[in-house]
Parts: C-alpha cells; structure tokens; sequence
C-alpha cells in the first residue's frame, strides 16, 4: 500500500465513522473507495466492516449519556441481531454482490418514511401505553435488518432509527443512541464471521480502524447537538440521497 492510498483510507475512515454516528451510511464512502483502490468486492466488503467497528463502538460511547436507562431494550434484540447479522455473512459470502441491489433502495426510501412520520404516528398512538420495550414489528425489523448488515449494510443505521422511530416511544437522540449500539453489535458479530470465514486486508482495517474511531466521537458530539426535528431533515436528505444513488449506481 502507498502513502497516499494510506491517507485516503483513514480520511474516509474518519468521514464513514462520523456518518455513520449521526446517521448511518458511512459504507457508501468506504466501499467504493476500496473498489477504486483496485480492492475485490468481496474482499473490500469484508475489510470495510471489520475496519469500521471501531466508529460504531466510538459513537456508542460517545452516547453514553443517552444510553441510560436502554440495557433492556437493546439486550432484547441480541438474538435476532446475532442470528440474522451471521444469515447476511453466509449469504455475502455465496451469493453475487448484486443480489440486493433492487430491493436495498427502497428499503431505505421506507425508513426515510418512518424515522420522517415517526412524530406523527407517535402523537396518533398516545392514547394507549408508552412503547419502551420492542415487540413483534422491531424484533422482525431488526432480524431483516441485520441480515442486511452482515452482507453489505450501506445506511442500515437509517433503517434501524426508521425502525426504532415507529415502534417506541423516546427520545430521538435517545433512539439514535440505541442504533449506535445495535449497529456497532451487527458490525462486531459479523466482523467475527468474517475474520473466522475469509481473507481479510488487515492493512486497510487497521487504517479504517483508526479513522473511523475518531469519527465516532466527532459524529457523537455533532448528534448531540442537533435538535431532533433538525436530525431528521439530515437522515431524510442523507438517506434520500443514498437511496438514488443506488437506484443509479447500485
């Protein structure tokens, strides 16, 4: 590896790992960097997840705050989320990369949708008891969404806030916080996997590694400070904005 490839990996390691704490989709920065850095799909696929786990684990940390009070709620969603995070990891590794190309756009268009409606349905539900701990709906949600996390996960952040958005009552920084978590155990579970299962570019994680834990606690300071009306424009642009480039380029 060259220098300046060196400092183009961690520079986008820094920007995914912000990214991806206040919204998610940092690996539509990563991923086509490696592949225009001469990296094979799948062997760019792999090494940009393991390399970012340390953004996702930064960003949980620098939530912490909004954490209190969650252990319950995320823990709830472990076993769906390691069982559906190995089910995508198998599939990277079978089937071709552009296997989801179709149907991952609209799936981020929906969660726009929900995390942009959440308010909206939040107030038509009010009447009956708060929704703290996830149910039927979030359980499925979070297994599909894992499984799409362990085989590619582009904006699974967005889908996962979507999520969360429309199935319990909370804070949006609070349930921003909860993805970070979530999001960093599908990265970790499938990292795993994969370190387990395939060849791995320890150079490029190590560099992703580095960037993306900075970018962590950046995002996290930067989250913190959006209003949640404000960090909803900024998924629904950012998740827009993914969703059509995937329509275009998938």
């Amino acid at each position: 590896m060259t220098a300046p490839h060196a400092i183009v990996i961690f520079a986008v390691g820094l920007v995914a790992g912000t990214v991806n704490t206040i919204v998610g989709s940092g690996s539509l920065l990563t991923f086509p960097t490696l592949l225009g850095l001469g990296y094979a799909p799948v062997l760019a696929n792999v090494s940009n997840t393991v390399g970012l786990i340390s953004g996702a684990v930064s960003g949980a940390i620098g939530y912490r705050r909004e954490l209190a009070g969650q252990a319950r709620r995320i823990l709830a969603l472990v076993p769906v989320l390691v069982a559906g995070t190995i089910l995508g990891a198998v599939l990277l590794l079978e089937l071709p990369q552009s296997a989801f190309s179709d149907v991952v756009p609209v799936l981020i268009l929906v969660a726009v949708v929900m995390v942009v409606a959440g308010p909206l349905i939040a107030r038509r539900r009010r009447t009956g008891e708060p929704r703290l701990h996830p149910g039927p709906l979030l359980q499925t949600g979070t297994f599909l969404t894992s499984v799409y996390g362990g085989y590619f996960g582009a904006a699974q952040g967005v889908i996962l806030l979507g999520l969360f958005g429309i199935t319990l009552d909370d804070d949006m920084q609070r349930l921003n916080a909860a993805k970070n978590v979530v999001a960093a155990m599908i990265n970790a579970v499938g990292a795993l996997f994969f370190i387990a299962r395939t060849t791995i570019a320890w150079d490029v994680v190590g560099l992703l590694f580095a960037g993306s834990a900075i970018g962590g606690q950046l995002g996290a300071v930067v989250g913190r400070r959006l209003s949640p009306t404000v960090l909803r424009v900024v998924i629904a642009v950012v998740g827009t904005g993914v969703a059509i480039k995937l329509f275009i380029d998938p």
